[in-house]
């Protein structure tokens, strides 16, 4: 997110990282120097291949209603497979075809059933259709029975991996409350069950995700956070050119404190704004989820990408403790971290 444009930035092992003992100016400016070699070093064209497991992508179209609603979920579907090929993906869709003995919901949980539970690929779980909220559960709208955030809870308990799920369905805010844990990124098309309206969020993040005008950060690859706030200001854009109220709000969370922020906390992939009474903003995970990588990131050893992700986050999770250390602490702790990401992009580039 914010960090993410130096956090990954690697440097030589011969070049010095002490950082010299100046007042706090000559300090910050040798900092921002160092992270300036650290970006040149991460351009640096990589050493061998990676091996990751590809992603699986879920994606589950809910009862239409209508059948002009059918004919755009159907729509948002194919995006979203083309997106799945294009990453090379293991893709599923469930809703679209003819029904049967078994229920999409029984189809769906067992498919989540057979999934890996601890794997370095990541599980995306998209939900395309209506929702409903009556004050106390909500349910993502079936063809049969429908699946409610407390028994999507229940199959997710099990899963070690990272998860996202993208939940485009009117009303879907609460899903945050009941998905919200480590490891896990979930992205709402409201900010309150009871918005209840039709909701186009689904069509503009299926569009968004392997979308080059949606990388914000320019460095060859959309993140799911970038995804989420083009979505988002195109949901807004809409709602402005017709003149309407807008009836929903999107909110991502990936911090496992299960509040979700909204997309105008964020300026670009940098959150501008802090939430209220003390709580962590979300988005740095979600900005780590590409569903199409760049050549560059596809190049990255598995076990160097996760470390490096860990690291980026432990830089930005630094950041926001600064106010509480000293400065002599905080830019020892900083030039521990971006020693070990510096290594962490030699290793990987055969650069000694």
């Amino acid at each position: 997110m914010g960090t993410a444009a130096v956090e990954r930035h690697g440097v030589r092992d011969k070049l010095s990282t002490q950082i010299p003992k100046y007042p706090t100016a000559s300090r910050l400016l040798w900092v921002f120097g160092y992270l300036g070699i650290c970006l040149f070093a991460a351009v640096l064209p990589m050493k061998g291949s990676g091996s990751a497991s590809p992603p699986t992508v879920l994606v589950a179209v809910g009862a239409a209603g209508e059948e002009d609603f059918g004919k755009e979920f159907g729509k948002w579907a194919e995006l979203w497979a083309k997106s799945s090929d294009k990453a090379g993906a293991k893709h599923k869709v469930f809703g679209l075809g003819p029904t049967n003995e078994t229920s999409d919901l029984d189809a769906l949980k067992k498919v989540l059933a057979d999934e890996p539970k601890d794997s370095s690929a990541e599980l995306w779980l998209v939900l395309i259709g209506h929702g409903t909220f009556d004050g106390k559960e909500v349910k993502f709208n079936l063809r049969g029975p429908d699946l409610s955030a407390t028994e999507l809870a229940e199959c997710l308990k099990p899963f070690r991996r990272t998860v996202a799920v993208i939940n485009c369905a009117s009303a879907s805010s609460p899903f945050i409350n009941k998905l919200s844990a480590p490891g896990r990124v979930i992205v709402t098309a409201t900010r309150s069950g009871y918005e209840q309206n039709y909701a186009r969020f689904g069509q503009f993040v299926a569009e968004a995700i392997a979308d080059p005008a949606a990388d914000l950060d320019k460095d060859e690859q959309t993140s799911l956070l970038e995804a989420f706030v083009m979505a988002s200001r195109r949901v807004v854009e809409f709602y402005e050119a017709e003149g309407r109220l807008a009836t929903e709000h999107a909110l991502l969370d990936d911090n496992s404190d299960g509040l979700g922020t909204p997309a105008d906390f964020f300026r670009g992939v940098r959150a501008v704004k802090k939430p209220a009474e003390g709580a962590t903003v979300d988005g740095l995970r979600a900005h780590q989820l590409h569903l199409v990588r760049s050549e560059r990131e596809l190049k990255m050893a598995p076990e160097i990408r996760a470390r490096r992700d860990e690291l980026e986050l432990a830089v930005a999770r630094l950041r926001d403790s600064r106010e509480k250390l000293g400065e002599d602490e905080y830019y020892r702790r900083l030039e521990n971290l971006m020693t070990e990401l510096a290594k962490l992009y030699s290793a990987q580039t055969g650069q000694r």
